[in-house]
């Protein structure tokens, strides 16, 4: 017998994966802290974020009246839901504890910041969303970003080949 270990892929929890990710929210805006929400959502809308039928390109997130909502989420129709279906893109109620909400409230309430939804994720079976609180760049700092990432790639190619 040999020394190697087969290492065997564990088969991928169907109660805990990734469903959606906002690509342009990294680009558009600094990410300083993330805050992990539930959300909720009616029994179609379920069925469509575990279809991956979501989007959040437009989406952001506000405190309202002493809870926390998301604006601009599309939640495509079930299309077996029939007459039950749900609105698209109404506001949907984020889930957090009030300490967390009070902290991220305060900042988010100061001049240049926003909550952005990052990616919808399965954990434990319940549809999470993470929250950015995140500060716009300006068009030269997005260049600058994209430069450096750009120099990032390269040298770890560099490195690759000559390893």
């Amino acid at each position: 017998m040999s020394g190697k270990k087969s290492k065997k892929k564990q088969p991928e929890d169907p109660n805990s994966r990734h469903i959606c990710q906002n690509r342009k929210a990294r680009h558009e805006y600094e990410i300083l802290e993330d805050l992990e929400c539930g959300v909720v959502l009616q029994g179609s809308e379920v069925k469509s974020v575990r279809n991956g039928k979501i989007s959040l390109d437009e989406a952001f997130a506000r405190v309202r009246d002493g809870e926390l909502w998301m604006y601009g989420a599309n939640i495509n129709e079930y299309p077996q839901a029939n007459l039950m279906n749900h609105e698209t893109k109404r506001p949907r109620k984020l889930l957090v504890h009030r300490r967390e909400l009070r902290k991220f409230a305060e900042k988010a309430e100061q001049q240049g910041f926003t909550l952005i939804p990052l990616d919808v994720y399965l954990k434990d079976g319940r549809i999470k969303v993470r929250l950015g609180l995140a500060r716009g760049r300006k068009l030269h700092d997005k260049r600058e970003k994209l430069k450096k990432d750009t120099d990032r790639r390269e040298i770890r190619g560099a490195m690759m080949k000559g390893a």
